[in-house]
């Protein structure tokens, strides 16, 4: 069984990162829900639809990922996952999300690593002139090999 992916965010960030997974990734739409918790929206109902989500796609075996840590979207997620054997990473961007969907056959524990590694690897400064005068980053991922995002 795959891992399965829960993003909830502020609206529309939940639903616009799932576009993008779909545009790189256009048989992951079974495997990547979205939640977009809108300004006025009380937490309580936010949770009670992330709950009918993480119903469809299975508790145990669902990564959720929140856009900010301390926000509402965040503390839904909190609440979401607590008791049950999904996982929470906060601070989701499109770099980890493409991690996290591309190696969603792993299990769930590999996945949360990947998907860490993938959104911190996916943030550095670029440099205005050639690549070759870029800081070269030493590589956390697990597989010395695996380099793409």
């Amino acid at each position: 069984m795959s891992t399965r992916i829960l993003l909830i965010a502020h609206a529309p960030l939940a639903h616009a990162l799932r576009e993008c997974a779909l545009h790189v990734f256009a048989d992951c739409g079974a495997d990547v829900a979205a939640l977009d918790v809108p300004p006025d929206a009380s937490p309580e109902d936010s949770l009670a639809r992330a709950r009918i989500l993480l119903g469809q796609l299975g508790d145990h075996s669902t990564l959720v990922l929140t856009d900010l840590f301390g926000a509402t979207p965040c503390n839904v997620a909190q609440r979401l996952v607590e008791g049950v054997g999904a996982r929470l990473v906060t601070g989701v961007n499109l770099p980890m999300l493409l991690r996290a969907v591309s190696y969603r056959a792993e299990p769930l524990e590999a996945v949360v690593a990947r998907a860490v590694v993938g959104g911190t690897q996916g943030v550095m400064q670029v440099a205005i002139s050639a690549p070759q005068n870029q800081i070269r980053r030493n590589s956390h991922d697990q597989d010395p090999y695996d380099h793409q995002q």
